[in-house]
């Protein structure tokens, strides 16, 4: 070979890289096609030499079809996408409509048409109409109902094949009508694709993709929508069996029944079952159905203890939602109780179906009502046991009645006061039942006071005891008043507490909650003899007068109360304070007899009652005190051993 054929086949081959080189940059960017022309058209401008544009042009060529083929390939990719999205989203079925929504929205987006709608044949009405419409924007359009073998859909549906025209309204293959063609000329289409939607040999509805212009529809577009209608008519079968499931299992439930509402109905009655059962499953309160309820049926519904009586017992009656004026009023019971009711506002027409859906939320609610008194009451009971413990079990381990308290939320180591309560004598007209009721009443309240305020309640002796701690600065006197007025308000009846004194270190000492408890009874037998049935006080509230009405004499606890500081100080520091203050009472109260009769100085004798009103109070020698004071001191003499 010479040299010049050589150097022509290097500078040919050269050129040819050359002329790729442009084209394989346009394809790298996903240039759109006109930009192709211009790497020839360049070289034109340039005077290049013939061979060099005859290579741009072939490799120009080659490019428009790799790129051709990358389209076609993104766009089979783009709809096997489609078609997969589209077959999960079937074999999740849970909204027909959400489905054939997304149906209709994919085939419009990947065959790039102005809108895309879906009709399906209604056997009840003999003719079809618009089920699913993406992109329209004529109203009249949207609620066509076309008659059986009416426009291009008729004739799709006569033949159960595919049909395109180009130009609607100059296409006299199918039956044009007034109605249908009002409806194309308000959405403004030109060009419309159809195909059937089968279930077996039968044809149950068209989908359609249009646009508002000429347009010629390609083999494989006409292909796509027609995948796009197997999958649309799977879901309406779907759709349908799950509807006759349904319907057969509620058949099942209420035998009597017939069902007569449409699907749409079925499932909106569906969903609003599924969200009470998942309520419910969620722990959720009366509040929460009244909000889903609420939105379901697009209304106000709220929960309510004080719904009209005759409409509420008429409802609890019948078993059923009952109108009020322009309100529906369902009764939320329990056998015979009734626990409130749901109450559906200013809705005086209600379809008999949401009515059922009313009725269910108030079923469900008095199962939530009822579920949550039965925790309550499981708590209480739990408090309760603990106190009967702390009151009986006096050989319990310490560290396990903690570990119970703390639980309950109860410090078993702070300061607590015992309170007995107990409601007024019943009536003599008021049978066994209505008192065990009322006893009933006031031991829930009570346990509900105990929940809250960290404390413990039980029934016992006819009324209800209460461990509750007290906080600084708080006094026995005041929680006695306190608890008398809350229990009283809560059980609409009149409730008489009596306090012990404050105790300390209740798992520590065995007895130190059953003397506590008897000192509440005892001032509330106190409070009941003295007619002050429906209050609330303590034991240091009645000095030696709780020694006389109360049943047993806390002769001890007595003492201790009034003198027990004096008696601690003459022990500790071996004092005669207790027999400075006998002689000084039985001097008359005079301090210069005292001294005569003690041999001390006055002096001595003032500062001893000095130490001893610190150690009583600056109130000690008032005259209801200075009582209580000689009487404990007279008793304290009586309690003490014989001398030898």
């Amino acid at each position: 070979m010479s040299r010049d054929h050589v150097e022509g086949a290097v500078t040919a081959l050269g050129t040819a890289h050359d002329a790729d080189a442009p084209f394989l940059e346009l394809l790298a960017r996903g240039a759109a096609a006109e930009a192709y022309d211009r790497p020839v058209l360049l070289a034109r401008a340039e005077g290049g030499p013939g061979e060099r544009i005859a290579a741009l042009e072939h490799a120009k060529l080659l490019a428009l079809r790799v790129r051709s083929e990358l389209e076609g390939r993104r766009r089979r990719e783009a709809e096997l996408s489609a078609l997969f999205e589209t077959a999960h989203d079937l074999a999740g079925l849970r909204d027909v409509d959400a489905v054939l929504q997304a149906i209709v929205q994919r085939a419009r987006s990947l065959l790039g048409t102005d809108i895309a709608y879906l009709s399906l044949n209604d056997p009840d009405k003999g003719d079809t109409y618009m089920r699913v419409t993406e992109g329209s924007v004529a109203a009249r359009f949207q609620q066509l109902r076309l008659g059986m073998g009416e426009g291009l859909g008729g004739l799709v549906a006569q033949t159960a094949r595919p049909y395109v025209t180009d130009d609607y309204f100059r296409d006299d293959r199918f039956r044009h009508t007034a109605t249908i063609d009002a409806g194309v000329r308000d959405e403004g289409l030109v060009a419309i694709l159809g195909v059937p939607l089968m279930l077996g040999p039968s044809v149950i509805g068209v989908l359609f993709a249009a646009d508002r212009r000429a347009r010629v529809f390609e083999r494989e577009q006409i292909a796509l929508l027609g995948s796009f209608a197997a999958l649309a008519a799977a879901a309406i079968d779907t759709a349908n069996l799950l509807t006759e499931t349904r319907s057969a299992l509620a058949g099942l439930e209420r035998a009597n029944e017939i069902i007569r509402d449409r699907s749409a109905v079925i499932e909106r009655a569906s969903d609003i079952h599924d969200r009470l059962a998942e309520l419910v499953l969620r722990g959720g309160g009366v509040h929460d159905v009244a909000a889903a309820v609420s939105e379901v049926l697009d209304g106000t519904v709220e929960f309510t203890e004080g719904a009209p009586p005759d409409a509420l017992e008429a409802s609890r009656a019948d078993g059923h939602a009952v109108r009020h004026r322009d309100d529906w009023i369902a009764a939320v019971a329990a056998g015979e109780e009734l626990l409130g009711a749901l109450v559906l506002r200013g809705y005086p027409a209600l379809d008999p179906v949401d009515q059922r859906t009313l009725e269910r939320a108030a079923m469900v609610t008095s199962l939530l009502l009822l579920a949550r008194r039965s925790a309550a009451e499981a708590e209480q009971r739990v408090r309760g046991e603990l106190l009967d413990d702390l009151l009986e079990a006096r050989d319990r381990d310490p560290r396990l009645l903690r570990e119970r308290a703390a639980r309950l939320h109860a410090d078993l180591d702070a300061t607590h006061v015992v309170l007995a309560a107990r409601l007024d004598a019943a009536a003599p007209d008021v049978d066994a039942d209505q008192a065990a009721a009322a006893r009933r009443r006031l031991w829930s309240a009570a346990s509900h006071l105990a929940a809250t305020r960290h404390g413990l309640a039980a029934a016992r002796d006819g009324g209800t005891v209460l461990l509750l701690p007290l906080e600084r600065g708080d006094t026995a006197t005041e929680l006695a008043r306190r608890t008398a007025l809350h229990l009283g308000t809560a059980v609409h009846e009149a409730v008489t507490v009596g306090a012990s004194a404050p105790v300390r270190g209740l798992t520590a000492g065995p007895d130190a909650v059953v003397a506590a408890y008897e000192e509440g009874r005892r001032c509330l037998d106190a409070l009941r003899l003295l007619g002050r049935s429906g209050d609330g006080a303590a034991a240091e509230d009645f000095g030696f007068l709780g020694l006389l009405l109360a049943g047993e004499r806390d002769v001890a606890g007595f003492v201790d109360r009034t003198i027990g500081r004096v008696v601690a100080y003459d022990e500790r520091r071996g004092t005669d304070l207790l027999r400075t203050l006998d002689a000084y009472f039985a001097s008359g109260m005079s301090p210069a007899r005292t001294k005569d009769e003690l041999h001390v100085h006055v002096n001595t004798v003032a500062q001893r009652l000095d130490r001893v009103g610190r150690l009583l109070g600056d109130d000690w020698q008032s005259p209801a005190r200075a009582l209580e004071v000689q009487l404990a001191l007279r008793l304290h003499r009586l309690a003490a051993p014989a001398p030898h």
